[in-house]
């Protein structure tokens, strides 16, 4: 499951951000420039990062990051510090589908992967700052958000929120460190989204519970350490679990758990998902989640990555948008620059307006979290909104690139791809949509 070059891992030394404007220029400091992947240049230490360093103002027009400040700034700025990092490499493991999993103990080490629990010894982000890790990590690579959001956005918090304290001991520190690495295997081959229905049991034998079924599209399914398999419960000695969905901490190495890579993916190619299939696999009847006696509490799980997915496809629009915007300003056509073009600058006008959209909703759900005031409905509304408004961004700025757009060193592709994935998981579009429509009428309307 790890890279082939798993073993040359040199990352660069800490305190490089990305804070080019136009690579070669010589405004290239100007603070209206924009972050670019090619201009990965030497800078301070990420903790002496400013918001303008992070997101110039050409990409925050309404200057709803400029004010963000102490704890939620580090955290932003050392997701940014990332870039330096992976950038110069993404597109080799990208286009050989190679998932470095190494990477997700970097993570660790920067304390990126709590996705805002909170996990004794290590800081707990507030939603800003959850959004704005999401948010970088994703304007880098979709795949290295999507670490973040399998290991602690959704196998940590199932831990976290519906496990033991046994099980918290065991697990916490390991995977918010990223030393041992976890998947959250709920989607079947046949129950996507209605994965109310899904078929996988949990049979309680005596001291064990058995457990038989099929997984798909499991991300850290293969290759890591433990799955939360989330599992319909046959237990007759207790007829309010009965029949039940619950959450099960399966031991990859057990007898019966077999994990396949799927190939042939054209989006998300850093990170590996995988086809599992459970034959009679035996875990302690102590690896059940507590916490978990019902889909519903499976629900405030998906519930709260949500909003991060949001957060996620404004990443991939920004950077969709500083690579239009760069390559606009260098692009010499009929003797200017494509930038002076006033079809140029109306499409970047229009560009603009999508993304300052996807902001304000981003910020408004990380207010409404911070306060607790947070509806189901609300993240649907903004999970649909920001990834239908990161697809115009990625289509509009693949055409403005012209031929270069297909080009994986135009990083615009990639994250166009990436926007594919992101679109269908964690509830599809019209999923989502069917949430806040039964919100506004009601009347339920899934079936």
């Amino acid at each position: 499951m790890t890279s082939n070059d798993s073993s040359s891992w040199d990352a660069p030394a800490p305190g490089h951000i990305s804070l080019g404007g136009n690579p070669g220029s010589s405004d290239d400091a100007r603070p209206d420039s924009v972050v670019t992947d090619r201009a990965v240049v030497s800078a301070p230490d990420a903790s002496a990062a400013t918001p303008a360093d992070l997101l110039p103002a050409a990409a925050d027009h309404y200057s709803l990051f400029q004010d963000v400040s102490g704890e939620d700034l580090r955290a932003w700025a050392d997701a940014r510090s990332l870039a330096a990092e992976v950038l110069p490499r993404i597109n080799d493991w990208w286009d050989r589908g190679e998932y470095p999993i190494e990477l997700v103990a970097r993570l660790g080490e920067l304390d990126l992967l709590t996705d805002g629990l909170d996990v004794p010894g290590h800081r707990t982000l507030s939603p800003l700052a959850t959004g704005l890790v999401n948010m970088e990590l994703s304007r880098i690579d979709g795949s290295v958000g999507t670490m973040v959001g399998v290991q602690g956005g959704l196998a940590l918090r199932s831990i976290m929120l519906l496990g033991s304290a046994e099980q918290k001991q065991r697990w916490a520190e390991p995977l918010a460190t990223g030393a041992e690495h976890a998947a959250f295997a709920l989607t079947e081959p046949d129950h996507g989204s209605d994965s109310v229905s899904l078929e996988t049991v949990a049979r309680r034998d005596g001291d064990e519970w058995v457990l038989t079924g099929q997984k798909r599209w499991i991300g850290n399914g293969v290759g890591c350490h433990v799955s939360v398999v989330w599992a319909r419960v046959e237990d007759e000695s207790q007829p309010e679990l009965h029949g039940q969905v619950s959450g099960f901490l399966v031991d990859q190495s057990l007898p019966g758990y077999q994990g396949e890579v799927i190939r042939g993916k054209v989006a998300l190619r850093a990170i590996h998902q995988a086809h599992i299939t459970l034959t009679d696999v035996r875990v302690p009847l102590d690896q059940r989640l507590p916490g978990a006696r019902s889909f519903k509490d499976t629900s405030v799980i998906l519930f709260a990555t949500r909003a991060g997915v949001a957060w996620g496809a404004l990443g991939h629009a920004l950077a969709c948008y500083e690579a239009a915007l760069e390559h606009v300003q260098n692009r010499i056509q009929f003797g200017r620059p494509l930038a002076k073009a006033q079809n140029i600058q109306v499409r970047l006008a229009s560009m603009l307006q999508t993304l300052t959209s996807m902001q304000l909703h981003c910020v408004r759900l990380a207010e409404l979290e911070a306060a607790g005031t947070i509806r189901p409905e609300q993240a649907s509304l903004a999970k649909v909104h920001n990834s239908r408004a990161a697809r115009e961004i990625a289509t509009d700025a693949r055409d403005m690139l012209g031929g270069s757009g297909i080009l994986l060193e135009n990083r615009v592709v990639r994250h166009r791809s990436d926007i594919e994935a992101l679109h269908t998981y964690e509830g599809t579009d019209t999923m989502q949509s069917l949430i806040v429509g039964r919100a506004i009428t009601g009347v339920s309307a899934f079936a």
